[in-house]
C-alpha cells in the first residue's frame, strides 16, 4: 500500500482520483438503475433492457469523438458542456417513464443522456500519463484507477437498488445525475485553464485509433467482455427475484466489482514481470473463461456469490493489462481518443448484452441467459488466443516512448511531481514531451529519459515493454507517431 501512497502525494493526483470516483460513480448506478426504472414502470424487462442498451450504445459511438475532443480541446472546456447535455437527457429520461410516456421518448432521451456521456476514466488515465509519462509507476496508476473503477461497482450497483427500492423506481438515475455534477465540478476547477498545445503532424494522414495494429483485437475482445456483463445484469436481476431476493441483485453484482478490487490492487503491486503484456492478456482471458464455466447451473444464492467473486477477479487485470497496451501502441497525443475506444467497445457489448439478455429472460427465465454469458467468455479467450502472437508483433514494432523509468525511481517521482501546472506543479517546458492529451508536460524525452527514442528494456516493472526483445528500428513515422517520437 506503501505504493499507492506515494503516488497520491505527486500534486494533482488526489482530485484527480476523487473527482474521478464521483464523476465514475453514476457508471455503477446508470445501468442497473435504468434497468430498475423502466422495468418497473413499464413491467417488462425487454423494455428495460432496450431502453439501456439504446442510451449505452450511443454513450459508445459519442466517447471516441468525446476523448478526440478533450485531447484537441482540453478538458475545462468539455466537462461542463457535456454535463448539461447529459443532465438534460437523463432527467427528460426520468420524468417520461415515471409519466408512463410512450416507449419511442424513452429511447429518445436514452439516446440523448447517451450521447453527451463524457468517458470520466479516459479522461483521468490520460492525465495519469501527462503526471507520469513512462514511468514504472504507471501500472501502478493504472492498477488504481481500476480499483476506483471496482470500487464503483462496489457502491453504485448497492446505491442504486437501495435508492430504487426504498426511495422511488427514479431515485437511482437522481443520485447518479447529482454525483456526476459533483465529480465534474472537481474535474473542470482542477483541469488546465489553458487548450493543449497540438503538436506537428509533419505532413502525414492521421490514423484512425482502431487502425493501428493490435488495436482491432483489443476491441474486439472487451465487445465480448462487455456483452457478458450486459447479459449478467439482467440475468441476476431475474435470478435474484426468482430466488424471492429481489434486494439482493445489487449484492450478487457489487460483487463482481469486489473480487475485482482485490485482484486489482494484488495485481498493480507486482513490480514486475516474466511475460509480456500479450501473455498476460491471454492470462486473464483464460482466468475469466474458467470462472464463468459454472454460471448456468448455479442454483443457490451462496454459490452463485462465490461464482460472482471470482468473475469479478479477471476484471481489474484484464483492464490494467489493456490500459498499459493502449499505452504501448498509440501515439501520447491520442491516448484519451483510445481509452474512450476501449470504453466504447465495453459499453457496444454490454448494450447488446443487456437487450439480448432481456429477450431471453422474458422468454426463457435466467438459466439459458447465463448460458449466453459462458459463451462470450469462451470468445473472450479464443479472441485472446488467436490474437497472441499478433498483439505481440505489434506491440515490439511500435515506435516506444520515451523511457522515464532510465532514472532511480526516486527521482522519477519528484520529476512526476512537478509535471502537473493544472496542481500548481511546473512545467518543463521542454519542446516535444508536452502531453496534448490534457495540455500539460509529461516526464521522458531529452530531460530524463536518456536520448529521444531510447527503447525501453525487456522485463522491465512497468510491463511497458512487452517482456520481448527491444523496437527494431522504425521507418519513417506518420503524423501522429511523429509526435510520440
Amino acid at each position: 500500500m506503501r505504493t499507492y501512497g506515494e503516488l497520491l502525494r505527486i500534486p494533482g493526483a488526489r482530485s484527480s482520483v476523487l473527482g474521478g470516483f464521483l464523476g465514475r460513480l453514476p457508471n455503477g448506478m446508470r445501468i442497473l438503475g435504468c434497468l430498475l426504472m423502466v422495468s418497473a414502470t413499464t413491467g417488462s424487462y425487454a423494455q428495460a433492457g432496450l431502453v439501456t442498451g439504446v442510451m449505452t450504445v450511443c454513450q459508445a459511438i459519442a466517447a471516441p469523438a468525446l476523448g478526440r475532443a478533450s485531447d484537441r480541446h482540453g478538458q475545462r472546456r468539455l466537462l461542463p458542456a457535456t454535463l448539461l447535455g447529459h443532465g438534460i437527457g437523463l432527467a427528460a429520461l426520468i420524468a417520461l417513464a415515471v409519466g408512463e410516456a410512450p416507449l419511442w421518448t424513452l429511447l429518445l432521451a436514452a439516446a440523448v443522456s447517451g450521447f453527451t456521456c463524457l468517458p470520466v476514466g479516459s479522461l483521468v488515465r490520460a492525465r495519469w500519463v501527462a503526471m507520469l509519462g513512462s514511468s514504472p509507476r504507471l501500472p501502478t496508476a493504472y492498477a488504481l484507477e481500476s480499483v476506483v473503477d471496482e470500487t464503483v461497482f462496489v457502491i453504485g450497483p448497492l446505491l442504486a437498488t437501495a435508492l430504487a427500492i426504498s426511495v422511488h423506481p427514479a431515485a437511482g438515475l437522481v443520485g447518479a445525475l447529482a454525483l456526476l455534477t459533483l465529480g465534474t465540478v472537481i474535474l473542470t476547477v482542477t483541469a488546465p485553464a489553458s487548450p493543449p498545445e497540438r503538436g506537428a503532424t509533419a505532413g502525414g494522414r492521421v490514423r484512425a485509433v482502431p487502425r493501428y495494429a493490435g488495436m482491432p483485437l483489443l476491441l474486439a475482445v472487451f465487445v465480448v467482455l462487455g456483452t457478458f456483463f450486459g447479459v449478467i445484469d439482467v440475468s441476476i436481476l431475474a435470478f435474484a427475484e426468482e430466488q424471492g431476493v429481489p434486494g439482493l441483485a445489487g449484492i450478487l453484482l457489487a460483487l463482481v466489482a469486489v473480487g475485482s478490487l482485490i485482484a486489482g490492487l494484488a495485481w498493480g503491486a507486482v513490480s514486475s514481470w516474466r511475460i509480456g503484456l500479450p501473455g498476460r492478456m491471454l492470462l486473464c482471458a483464460a482466468a475469466f473463461t474458467a470462472s464463468a464455466l459454472p454460471l448456468p447451473w448455479v442454483d443457490g444464492l451462496l454459490v452463485m456469490a462465490v461464482c460472482m467473486v471470482l468473475c469479478g477477479a479477471a476484471v481489474a487485470p484484464s483492464l490494467i493489462t489493456a490500459s498499459l497496451l493502449i499505452e504501448r501502441l498509440l501515439p501520447r497525443s491520442r491516448l484519451t481518443e483510445g481509452f474512450a475506444w476501449m470504453s466504447s467497445a465495453i459499453a457496444i457489448g454490454m448494450a447488446s448484452g443487456t437487450a439480448a439478455g432481456g429477450r431471453i429472460v422474458d422468454s426463457a427465465g435466467h438459466g439459458p441467459a447465463l448460458a449466453v454469458a459462458t459463451g462470450a467468455a469462451v470468445v473472450c479467450l479464443l479472441l485472446s488466443l488467436a490474437g497472441h502472437r499478433p498483439l505481440d508483433a505489434a506491440c515490439t514494432a511500435a515506435p516506444r516512448p520515451p523511457a522515464a523509468h532510465s532514472l532511480p525511481e526516486p527521482a522519477a517521482v519528484a520529476l512526476a511531481a512537478v509535471a502537473d501546472p493544472a496542481d500548481g506543479g511546473t512545467a518543463m517546458g521542454d519542446p516535444g514531451i508536452g502531453d496534448p492529451a490534457i495540455g500539460g508536460p509529461v516526464i521522458g524525452g531529452p530531460v530524463i529519459g536518456g536520448p529521444a527514442g531510447t527503447a525501453a528494456t525487456a522485463g522491465t516493472a512497468g510491463g511497458v515493454a512487452t517482456g520481448e526483445r527491444t523496437a527494431p528500428a522504425a521507418g519513417p513515422p506518420d503524423g501522429d507517431d511523429a509526435q510520440r517520437a
